[in-house]
């Protein structure tokens, strides 16, 4: 059920954009970090990594164990489908969370991190 204190949350929740990332305040670029931290925290532990592809592998596994055409076994694999949409939607989100957390850290960075004691010249390839 959904009651007064999930509705103010969400209503009250922080939106940010990477194009307006300067004009959040300091209490907002406070919660972005927060939020940014969290997440990498879930992107980098193991356990979850090991949970989340588990289950993507138990949907694909379903999905791929449907042999039929009918409606009923079309629905199934939508459902299927959209299951494995959501939990990359989910990765993604973390990471894009994660990104805007090192945005709000570092605004000047405009790529991903690089380290220059692991780069190589003579190991990179030149993809056109």
């Amino acid at each position: 059920m959904i009651n007064n204190d999930a509705i103010d949350s969400y209503n009250h929740r922080l939106t940010a954009t990477l194009s307006d990332l300067h004009k959040l305040s300091a209490s907002q670029k406070d919660a972005v970090k927060a939020h940014g931290s969290k997440a990498e925290n879930l992107l980098l532990n193991k356990d979850v990594a090991m949970f989340i592809h588990q289950a993507k592998f138990d949907i694909m596994d379903q999905l791929s164990a449907i042999r039929g055409y009918a409606e009923e076994d079309n629905t199934r694999r939508v459902a299927l489908s959209n299951q494995l949409a959501g939990i990359d939607s989910f990765i993604a989100g973390l990471q894009r969370a994660v990104y805007m957390k090192n945005r709000v850290v570092n605004p000047k960075q405009e790529g991903p991190v690089r380290d220059p004691a692991q780069h190589n010249p003579t190991k990179e390839v030149f993809k056109p």
